[in-house]
């Protein structure tokens, strides 16, 4: 079940990861009081604030913005950011911590990005708002929560006043393209010079290209998404752990469970049979820990 935070009108915790690319983790409400403040510092997640109703300010990367009603502001990951409710029309808004490979090239198709963290639609604010609403209101269906999201992106990108432009795209498409490789090829040995020459282009290029659009080194996405799958295939409970090193494609089960121990913090036998949706939630915070230790 997912769980609840006192301190605010309305929050819980899903740690909904079963989509490839995009993850929900936490979502909520908050009428905020009258210059209500708060600061962040989140790894590896992104937090999309949508703004309601009222006003308040965001600073980020040294910078101020004013956001008010009906726009969406931006919480990049490790990224110290602060952001204040005015004082005479506090605002009232919907947020979600998400994350996931696809979410940075998602949002930045929309025009939203560290450097630009304030979207504003040019038409349908009604629209992605009683979205935003409807997840609230349907928290614990997570496909249809994830489904939902993936509605409001659209309509983000289709209505964003600083949507790129087609000739700008050409990045997006490569990187887009790396991740469809990877998911289809995860199984085999996958070098990445192989996927650079696929795709025409320098290895340092594509490596480079892929982090800023990701934030995964393409060995990190590479390793992150064979993890998964082999937690789905612990979850089955069909096939010896030799069998699932093969299938998400490690050449012998020890490197496989060494590196299965190293990235989750249990080893396969551990996660053996357990629920894939309780797995994901417990591998998520056993990663946490793992990153906040080493922090």
């Amino acid at each position: 079940m997912p769980q609840e935070l006192l301190g605010c009108d309305f929050c819980k915790f899903v740690n909904y990861e079963d989509s490839d690319d995009f993850y929900l983790y936490e979502l909520g409400t908050n009428k905020c009081e009258p210059l209500y403040s708060y600061e962040h510092f989140v790894k590896n997640r992104i937090i999309v604030h949508f703004v309601l109703n009222g006003k308040g300010i965001l600073r980020l990367n040294g910078r101020q913005y004013d956001v008010g009603a009906h726009q969406i502001f931006l919480i990049p990951p490790d990224t110290r950011t602060f952001y204040q409710a005015d004082k005479d029309d506090p605002w009232e808004y919907i947020w979600f911590h998400i994350g996931g490979p696809k979410i940075p090239l998602i949002l930045k198709e929309a025009g939203l990005t560290p450097s630009t963290p304030v979207y504003t639609p040019v038409a349908c604010a009604d629209k992605i708002e009683d979205l935003a609403r409807d997840i609230l209101n349907n928290y614990t269906r997570q496909y249809y929560c994830v489904g939902t999201l993936y509605k409001i992106c659209d309509y983000m990108i289709e209505n964003s006043s600083l949507k790129q432009e087609d000739s700008f795209d050409n990045s997006l498409t490569y990187v887009k393209n790396v991740i469809s490789y990877i998911q289809l090829k995860y199984s085999e040995p996958v070098k990445i010079e192989n996927i650079a020459f696929s795709l025409g282009l320098n290895r340092s290029y594509l490596t480079r290209l892929f982090k800023e659009a990701t934030g995964y080194s393409l060995q990190e996405y590479l390793m992150t998404y064979r993890m998964k799958m082999a937690i789905k295939l612990l979850s089955e409970n069909r096939l010896s752990v030799g069998d699932i090193a093969s299938a998400v494609g490690y050449g012998d089960t020890f490197t496989f469970s060494k590196a299965f121990k190293r990235h989750f913090g249990y080893s396969p036998s551990e996660c053996r049979g357990i629920d894939y949706g309780m797995a994901l939630g417990m591998i998520g915070q056993a990663r946490a820990n793992i990153q906040n230790r080493d922090s």
